[in-house]
């Protein structure tokens, strides 16, 4: 996903790095005045109403109601159930750097300081003149379009966003010990490449990547952000069936044929 790939890099995997630079390609391309008659071609059919509530004449409450009384279940629900115990190293600090760089924190709680940055996105954003929560794919192809034309208009705050991931996760890495140049085979770092171009086409059409849509547009009730966060979960499920459940299957049957 999108934001992967940037912290992904920060961390020093070259794989990432290409994709990286791929996605950043393809997203700048799908911006350029080249691309506008396929933008206009893909994006012609659309509803007349991207909100959800005004679809239904409904207030956006009782929507964001819902999603709160499942979530609320779900969340209950995974934590009655019994704790695994995990193996870990022990520890190496104390202390806040403990804390930062060693503990394992809990889903929940990164998932609630994370709905806090999306939350605080929006005013320290918009204080830049930028209309929008957390984005990664308009920033993305910022950094290129600013680096091409040389133009400061490019520069704004989901650039630094983007390239705080980016800083933050080489400087976890490295506090952690966990920071490594790691290139990968040859049929690897093809697959990081088109996966590269197929996310930066992908998020341009739909106008976000799983952060923009999946994240920040879903919580604004949106046909956009929830249609294209169960279209990003059918394309993992099928990329990862194609890509590691059938090769693994042919290979447990091609050893258990053998014997």
């Amino acid at each position: 996903m999108c934001h992967r790939t940037w912290y992904r890099a920060g961390e020093g995997l070259i794989g990432s790095w290409i994709a990286l630079f791929t996605y950043m390609v393809m997203s700048a391309v799908m911006r350029s005045p080249h691309a506008s008659g396929l933008n206009q071609t893909l994006q012609h059919y659309s509803t007349e109403h991207n909100s959800i509530a005004e679809t239904f004449n409904l207030s956006v409450w009782p929507l964001v109601a819902v999603l709160l009384v499942i979530t609320l279940w779900v969340v209950m629900k995974e934590l009655k159930k019994p704790k695994l115990k995990v193996a870990t190293l022990p520890p190496r600090r104390t202390g806040i750097a403990h804390i930062l760089f060693e503990k394992r924190w809990h889903p929940f709680v990164t998932a609630v300081l994370i709905g806090l940055i999306a939350l605080l996105a929006w005013p320290l954003s918009e204080a830049t003149g930028r209309m929008f929560g957390l984005g990664i794919t308009s920033p993305t192809a910022n950094i290129l379009q600013f680096l091409v034309a040389g133009d400061v208009k490019y520069i704004n705050w989901g650039v630094f966003l983007v390239l705080g991931i980016f800083v933050g996760s080489f400087i976890a890495a490295k506090a952690s010990r966990e920071f490594r140049v790691r290139a990968a085979d040859a049929q690897t770092t093809l697959r990081s490449g088109l996966g590269g171009v197929l996310m930066g086409f992908g998020a341009s059409i739909a106008g976000g990547c799983s952060i923009g849509n999946g994240l920040v547009m879903t919580a604004m009730m949106t046909w956009q952000g929830w249609i294209g966060l169960v279209f990003m979960i059918l394309g993992v499920w099928t990329a990862s069936w194609l890509v590691y459940v059938r090769p693994q299957r042919k290979a447990r049957l091609a050893t258990a044929a053998a014997n």
